[in-house]
């Protein structure tokens, strides 16, 4: 179980609406969602992998601490939620450094998990892999082996597998059906499908790969209230708020339904 712990405002499909320097003005609704997710896991006995935003972390520490005070993995998600594709390899490094310090600086423990905005490392920057190797990363999250307007890598691999710079990737759950890769591995396509149809294609990836299968999702997805962003284009306000009401309850129900625990433990990464 995964979370990329970012604000509504924060995410890329509103990157032309929202301004790095808009942030501190408009209402943040990161921390109280984030609560819930907490509470939520609590109440059903999972342990997940929250991959954090820096300028979240530095926003709120004392969330930061408590997301690892109860029992969760605390990861990086870089600092300012810039695709890696739109960076050069000097400012991606400033980026993930100074929010890979913040972390263990804030919870006193090795962060060594990191995944890329908008999962936006492909082959255009395998340059980013030996970066994270650099600053003592072991593994990422940050590729989706499908086609995709924003991301994806379909000719990649779809398993975990071993990077040649030392980096362990963890690609996002696909599933083969009639000869394409179709995604199941949570956020908007899981809003999207239909509970039976989303539980049926992890019930069959299960069956069919033999493999863990990793979710991820957003705070904001289960916060029906946020303020809503009126000049986006349509797609892009679909995406986002399809079914935000219904989330929480389908949450509840795939974390009982499946025992879920951290990318760490789960994938069984460790600092040898």
């Amino acid at each position: 179980m995964t979370v990329d712990v970012e604000d509504y405002f924060h995410v890329s499909a509103f990157e032309k609406q929202f301004s790095r320097e808009d942030w501190d003005n408009l209402p943040h609704r990161v921390e109280q969602n984030t609560y819930r997710l907490l509470d939520l896991f609590d109440s059903n006995n999972c342990k997940a992998t929250f991959f954090i935003l820096g300028a979240v972390g530095e926003k709120y520490p004392q969330l930061l601490k408590d997301i690892h005070n109860r029992g969760h993995e605390v990861a990086s998600h870089g600092y300012a939620h810039r695709r890696a594709t739109t960076q050069t390899a000097e400012v991606f490094k400033a980026d993930v450094e100074r929010s890979k310090k913040h972390l263990e600086d804030t919870i006193g423990a090795e962060v060594i998990g990191y995944r890329a905005p908008s999962f936006s490392i492909d082959e255009s920057n395998e340059w980013a892999f030996e970066v994270l190797a650099q600053l003592g990363f072991l593994y990422s999250s940050s590729t989706y082996p499908v086609k995709h307007d924003l991301y994806g890598t379909p000719h990649w691999p779809r398993f975990k597998y071993q990077r040649p710079e030392g980096i362990i990737e963890i690609p996002v759950p696909t599933l083969k059906f009639a000869g394409k890769q179709i995604p199941i591995g949570g956020g908007g396509y899981f809003r999207l499908y239909p509970t039976f149809l989303a539980h049926a294609l992890v019930d069959k990836y299960h069956t069919a790969e033999q493999q863990p299968y990793s979710f991820y999702f957003h705070p904001w997805e289960i916060d029906p209230d946020q303020p809503r962003v009126k000049d986006a284009p349509f797609k892009s306000k679909f995406r986002h708020y399809l079914n935000l009401d219904k989330m929480e309850s389908r949450l509840e129900l795939l974390l009982n339904r499946y025992h879920w625990s951290s990318m760490k433990d789960v994938y069984k990464i460790q600092n040898c």
